[in-house]
């Protein structure tokens, strides 16, 4: 039986349905693509509003990346290196233990963020103990590597076209939420110290005198100028009868809130005892006592204390571990008030004591002062010290005694290479008498 030939038309039609079916098939292939961009697009924005809704922790958030990646089947090995403090941290493995990871070694190139593009691992010779990751993914923030995606095991190069972009996506995503977290912390963190500096401040305030005697016998000028904003020093004038008055200035190791705490239970223990009518024979072993208490001999405080009466001109003092005051009699002579202890609250018990006592003549000058107006120093490294405080008292002796602050207070910043950046706290309380 002959053949019937085909006709014409026939393989034009096949030739047309082949490519309606070709044609098909990329366009489902697109539609694929596009469902799954989508679904990417989704889940980004969805751990994104999950990673901002709430206070998440660090950890939570990570845990959060973790349970994502966990759904997504073509993610095999993966391994998150998030830079932290101590350098890059492993936060998120699949694929093998966390604490396995942790173990792995980064090169110096790594550890330094020299990885700033998409790269094969292979080509970073990093040692057989990286052989299941395949491609590196850099996750930059601010131009600086703010962490590592290490990937493993992908089946296809659609894979890579295709997961590479939402892997580096949902990591930027999680280590700006991080970064957010973080900063939030320290912001609340910095305003509780703000908030305690606050308070510091405020006792601090209230411990120095609201006013300074000035009356027929004596005038007094005190001058503080703290060097950090809670400063260490400590100066009082306590009116004890009409007669007596104590004179003090002192210094506590360290600075901020401890230190403005401690420097708050002397005064607390200083006013109580001259209040119960003790003598400086008594108050300063108890004051040790008190601050070795509260302290456990880790701070301590240098202090000059000083009971002038009015009527007998005469001056009883202690010097505890204290720069000398200087008494410039009207004749010229200076005289250092020396005799005393130790510095407080280092031991329990001070080894001896020597109650110092003096007369104190007429127009004579009396500075007490911390050792921030002595320890000041020079291009050269040479100390203001002692011998610069009384070239200034004997030049300007006669001055005002707010205008002898001025002069000792230039004098330093004259002197200082830093710019009148003084490495401690200034305080001076001078006392005129008349």
């Amino acid at each position: 039986m002959a053949s019937v030939p085909l006709s014409p038309a026939e393989p034009l039609a096949d030739a047309l349905a082949a490519q309606v079916a070709h044609r098909d098939d990329q366009i489902k292939q697109l539609r694929r693509q596009l469902l799954l961009k989508q679904f990417e697009l989704d889940t980004v924005l969805g751990v994104a509003h999950d990673m901002t809704a709430r206070d998440h922790t660090v950890d939570e958030l990570y845990h959060m990346l973790r349970l994502t990646l966990q759904g997504q089947r073509n993610v095999v090995q993966l391994l998150l290196l998030a830079r932290e403090d101590h350098g890059f941290q492993a936060r998120v493995a699949l694929g093998c233990d966390l604490a396995e990871a942790e173990k792995l070694v980064l090169s110096q190139h790594l550890r330094e963020g020299g990885v700033t593009q998409l790269q094969a691992v292979e080509d970073l010779h990093l040692g057989p103990a990286w052989d299941r990751y395949e491609l590196v993914i850099p996750v930059l923030r601010q131009k600086q590597v703010a962490a590592y995606v290490f990937v493993g095991g992908l089946r296809t190069d659609f894979d890579r076209q295709q997961l590479i972009p939402f892997l580096g996506s949902l990591a930027n995503t999680l280590i700006g939420a991080v970064e957010n977290r973080r900063l939030q912390a320290q912001r609340v963190a910095d305003a509780a110290v703000r908030k305690e500096i606050e308070i510091a401040q405020e006792v601090q305030a209230m411990l120095f005198p609201r006013s300074l005697p000035n009356d027929a016998h004596l005038a007094i000028e005190r001058s503080y100028v703290p060097h950090t904003e809670i400063g260490g020093d400590y100066y009082d004038v306590v009116e004890i009868d009409p007669h007596r008055l104590l004179l003090c200035v002192a210094d506590v190791s360290g600075k901020g809130v401890p230190a403005s705490l401690l420097m708050s239970n002397f005064q607390a223990g200083l006013r109580t005892l001259l209040r119960q009518g003790v003598e400086l024979a008594t108050i300063v072993p108890e004051l040790n006592h008190l601050l070795f208490r509260n302290s456990g001999g880790e701070k301590f405080i240098t202090a000059f204390l000083g009971i002038y009466d009015r009527r007998t001109r005469r001056l009883q003092y202690v010097n505890a571990g204290h720069n000398d005051p200087l008494l410039l009699r009207d004749n010229g002579t200076v005289e250092p008030l020396k005799h005393g202890t130790v510095m407080l609250g280092i031991m329990e018990e001070l080894p001896m004591i020597r109650v110092g006592e003096i007369e104190i003549p007429r127009q004579s000058l009396l500075l007490l002062y911390t050792d921030g107006l002595t320890e000041v120093f020079d291009a050269a490294g040479n100390e203001f010290g002692e011998e610069g405080v009384l070239q200034v008292l004997h030049r300007s002796r006669y001055l005002p005694l707010h205008k002898l602050h001025q002069e000792l207070l230039r004098s330093i910043n004259a002197f200082s290479a830093h710019n009148a950046q003084f490495a401690d706290d200034v305080t001076i309380l001078s006392c005129r008498f008349k």
